[in-house]
This record gives structure tokens, sequence and C-alpha cells, in this order.
């Protein structure tokens, strides 16, 4: 399961839109240096079509899926606390759990399941 946990307005091609900021469950790492345990989670956005306003009553909400390492063309990062510029061959993205069945929704309150 994933949690929106934030949303950000972005600009692409002179067009806004958002994306859902979203948080994988709390992991325990061993810290390389310290040797002590730390709690984090990991982070991805999603892009969407949603206004501001659904964005926002979205918070909080939970789907199934998870947040998982995918390589990438390396890129510079910089490091908020220290400032110090990294390259990164990673990121973190989304993965929707695979459906045996899917659900298409008609009204509220009414379904019918798809083959």
């Amino acid at each position: 399961m994933v949690r929106i946990i934030n949303y950000k307005k972005r600009v692409a091609e002179n067009k806004e839109f958002f994306v859902l900021e979203v948080s994988g469950g709390i992991e325990m790492v061993l810290s390389k240096t310290t040797g002590m345990y730390y709690a984090t989670s990991k982070k991805a956005t999603i892009t969407s079509t949603f206004d501001e306003e659904t964005c926002k009553s979205l918070i909080g909400s939970e789907f199934p899926g998870s947040i998982v390492k995918e390589e990438c063309e390396p890129y510079e990062y910089t490091i908020q606390d220290t400032g110090e510029i990294i390259t990164l061959s990673h990121r973190y993205v989304y993965r929707a759990e695979e459906l045996t069945t899917s659900k298409v929704y008609s009204a509220p309150g009414n379904f019918a399941m798809a083959n």
C-alpha cells in the first residue's frame, strides 16, 4: 500500500498540472556510517489530471501498489541539508499491484466485474 502525503504543482510545455506525492511503508535501514538503524520510507510522484482542490482532498488516501527503485540515466542531485551535489543513477517510482480482476464503476454503489 502507498499513501498520498502531498501534492505539487508542475509546469511543462507552458501547462500547469499537479503530481501526487506518495509514500511507501516504513523501512528500517542500517546506517553504513554509524551502524545504527533509522526509520525511512521511499517516496515517489505520480502525475494526475486532478485540480488542486481534489489533490488536497486526497491527502491521506491509500491505494494498492509499492514504490520501487528503478535504474535511470545518471543525473545530479543536490542534498538539501548540506548543499552537496551528487550523481545518482536511480529513482523511485510507483508500481501498481497486478490485479486478477478489475472493477468498472458505473455509479456510486454500483459496479460490474470485468473479465
